[in-house]
């Protein structure tokens, strides 16, 4: 109530004025016949009140921003990002032309010749994206915001105008050439794709975005609006291109590197953000409104050699009886191990194919893996122009470092797949990396180390991981090493990693075994490589918590401003091998679906512990766990531990009180949702890939899990919790990890000891005494 200002009425005004249907668009999606669904929609909507239509006609005269300026913004994690904004006129009008998305797709491509190309062979940059957002404030009727966020380097920044500069040059270059009509082409091909092989989403989120298409496109175009590029008109592009001059453009420049001692700070009202806003010298604007010379190596970017052009589907000709319901290994040799499964169900001309890459002593020591992640890393820098033509196809992909493995995810159309395969694999093989590369992606490791873990909920999985596995590289060692490695050190470590490999892979989607066979060809006449024996290939051990023991390990949040605390309970349960494994995930599933609503309620709708509280099974390198975690910036670790712990032992209760019908009613659901059909291509390829990074091989698991729930009865999940989960139970054991929040202080995490919880102080020599588990995978 503050200032005479009566809230609620307030609230009641806006609700009366804004919310009626003039300003609506209902969309109901439902598998019910028509007149059915039209009943519902008279019954729920009838009673909204009718009102003015809303008026969507471009308005006009409102600056946006001052230009000439430049508002330096201090970031909380290391990074240097520069943003720079124009205002076009109001396109709703042109969605058939998109002339924004054709100025997007220039700026803010990474080919040969591009200004991101251009950047990163100044070394001034390391990524780069442009385009007008999706949200209503990007696009109004008064305005769309074309934005463009370039992520600098160190030296990028220091020549922040110098990148302005460049940015104005390609700029001058796309004034000066004539708008192409095949690269207008190119997006429409695209763009046509997508729509005629969309894939299904969500049907809550498809709602969503039909009702927001239905203020933007005419009736006919609700559904495929924003795929068609149906009119080429370059006297539009060219209109378009007018607005991007320095007069009707704002910078914003994000950085660690904040003067907090100058005197023109100012601070934002609503957040209480800090900022410094500064005059532009006019000899840099004179010399962005026209730049004198165009460099050489900025031109348009050449055909894209990825656009698919063959959409057949390779199960036309497969009789659906005899087709394999799982994956099956078509490949089984020394070097390379291949899992094959043709598409019967989705009918899309895209396939996913996923490869581990296992490195000789990638992992072996905390230097090699640190190498490991600086070569992943360059190989991806040497690949980039490739792999964005691919991208902009819909062929994508994405290479990461799991432990001592490299994992390569190529999925998109089918069509061009191979041919990228193998360019990748080439680039792979010979690889030879410049010094000049070096230093920049050294830079972007030692700054993505800097970050890891600002977050408190990511700090706290990763403090848990750190005390599970056997072998775990900490992160702060990793910069330590990292900072004092030189070019020669990675020259001399390429050949040593990949002198010896093992691929095992997957191929599912629209692909013949014919196909899936010829991409196996490809690893083994491209790479030269002898095989790693099945004995040098990293294992992971998961530490054995002995029954009966509490492990705690409390730890300062990283960001010293951050006032969320987490709390993480673990509590191990069985390896994930045997006979009776299949059952025992099922009833800690049915276990996680019974006690999941009680305990949002109890933890967040009464207590209002935290805005964040979950409970959820955990696999962890086939350790069958279970977790409970509550962030809170209001309460410390010590307080949120005993509300968790009083939660839990009162779960004997709620399960004994469960009547038939309730647990039967959760019992039926898990059963649906096990058997429940995946949405996507997509979806159906992870899981099937989970079970081989597990070597479970398992694919048929919901179905099996499913089968052994018919037969699980109450008795079994409370006897389960009785085993695993309730204090002094035969098995009981824990590992819970408390990260203190600014606000809390570390020193109560003493207390904890008087309630037999060991601290972990020194997590290597915890592991020096303990047991592990044998490695499953």
């Amino acid at each position: 109530m503050g200032s005479g200002i009566n809230l609620r009425e307030e609230i009641l005004q806006m609700y009366m004025k804004n919310y009626h249907g003039g300003a609506m668009k209902l969309v109901i999606i439902g598998g019910e016949p028509l007149d059915v669904l039209e009943g519902w929609t008279m019954e729920l909507f009838s009673k909204v009140k009718a009102g003015p239509l809303l008026d969507m006609t471009p308005k006009t005269d409102m600056p946006f921003w001052k230009s000439g300026k430049l508002y330096k913004l201090e970031a909380v994690r290391d990074v240097h990002s520069l943003f720079l904004s124009w205002t076009l006129p109001c396109l709703h009008k042109e969605y058939m032309k998109k002339p924004e998305d054709y100025l997007a797709h220039l700026l803010g491509h990474e080919g040969k010749g591009s200004l991101l190309y251009f950047l990163k062979a100044k070394g001034w940059a390391s990524s780069l994206s442009a385009g007008v957002g999706s949200g209503g404030s990007e696009r109004s009727s008064y305005a769309y915001i074309f934005e463009m966020s370039i992520h600098l380097t160190d030296s990028g920044l220091k020549n922040v105008f110098e990148v302005i500069g460049a940015v104005y040059q390609y700029i001058k270059l796309l004034k000066q050439s004539e708008p192409q009509e095949w690269i207008f082409k190119e997006l429409q091909d695209i763009g046509y794709m997508e729509f005629r092989f969309a894939e299904e989403q969500p049907p809550d989120d498809y709602a969503v975005d039909l009702a927001e298409n239905m203020l933007f496109y005419s009736e006919k175009h609700i559904v495929c609006g924003e795929y068609i590029f149906e009119d080429w008109d370059p006297e539009l592009v060219k209109h378009a291109l007018c607005f991007f001059n320095p007069d009707n453009m704002r910078v914003d420049l994000l950085s660690r590197s904040f003067d907090k001692q100058s005197q023109a700070i100012q601070c934002e009202p609503w957040f209480g953000s800090q900022y410094i806003e500064e005059d532009i010298p006019s000899s840099f604007i004179e010399s962005w409104r026209n730049p004198v010379q165009l460099d050489a190596d900025l031109h348009l970017p050449r055909k894209n050699e990825f656009i698919p052009g063959d959409f057949t589907l390779r199960n036309a000709n497969s009789p659906r009886s005899s087709s394999e319901d799982n994956p099956h290994c078509i490949v089984d040799e020394p070097f390379i191990k291949l899992w094959y499964k043709m598409d019967m169900t989705f009918n899309v001309p895209r396939a996913n194919t996923y490869f581990l890459i296992s490195v000789k002593d990638g992992y072996s020591s905390l230097e090699n893996s640190v190498l490991t992640e600086l070569f992943a890393n360059l190989l991806k820098d040497e690949l980039n122009e490739v792999l964005y033509q691919a991208y902009v196809a819909k062929l994508e992909t994405t290479i990461s470092v799991v432990g001592s493995k490299l994992e390569i995810k190529l999925y998109g159309y089918n069509d061009k797949l191979p041919i990228l395969l193998s360019n990748i694999l080439s680039t792979f093989r010979s690889f030879s990396p410049k010094t000049d590369r070096f230093e920049v992606i050294k830079e972007d490791l030692e700054r993505a180390y800097k970050n890891t873990n600002m977050k408190p909920m990511s700090h706290s999985s990763y403090l848990k991981l750190q005390v599970l596995r056997e072998i775990f590289w900490d992160v702060d060692e990793k910069l330590g090493i990292l900072m004092n490695l030189t070019f020669t050190d990675l020259l001399k470590f390429i050949p040593k990693i990949l002198s010896q490999l093992h691929i095992e892979g997957l191929c599912h989607g629209n692909l013949s075994e014919e196909e899936a066979i010829n991409i196996s060809k490809i690893f083994r006449s491209t790479l030269s490589a002898q095989t790693l024996p099945e004995e040098a290939r990293h294992g992971e051990r998961v530490i054995c918590i002995p029954n009966g023991e509490n492990f705690v390990r409390s730890v300062r949040v990283k960001n010293d401003l951050e006032e969320n605390s987490v709390v993480e309970v673990y509590y191990p349960v069985e390896q994930d091998i045997g006979k009776g494994a299949t059952r025992l995930r099922a009833i800690t599933d049915l276990f996680s679906s019974i006690i999941e609503e009680p305990c949002f309620d109890q933890l967040r709708t009464k207590e209002q512990l935290g805005y964040t509280v979950d409970s959820s099974p955990r696999m962890t390198y086939r350790m069958l766990g279970y977790c409970f975690r509550v962030m809170s910036s209001k309460y410390s670790p010590v307080y949120l531990q005993s509300r968790i712990d009083n939660f839990i032992n009162g779960l004997s209760t709620l399960l004994d009180g469960l009547d038939d019908e309730t647990f039967e009613h959760h019992r039926s659901g898990l059963i649906a949702d096990k058997l429940e059909k995946e949405p996507s291509l997509s979806y159906q390829t992870g899981d099937y890939w989970s079970q081989i990074v597990d070597k479970r091989y398992i694919f048929d698991m919901p179905k099996l899990e499913a089968e052994e729930l018919r037969t699980i009865k109450k008795d079994d999940v409370i006897t389960w919790y009785n085993t695993y989960i309730r204090s002094l139970a035969p098995k009981h054991r824990r590992l819970a990890i408390h990260v203190y929040g600014c606000n809390s202080d570390i020193a109560e995490a003493a207390k904890l000891q008087e309630q037999l919880w060991t601290a972990i102080d020194d997590v290597q020599s915890l592991k020096v005494s303990s047991q592990f588990y044998s490695s499953l995978c």
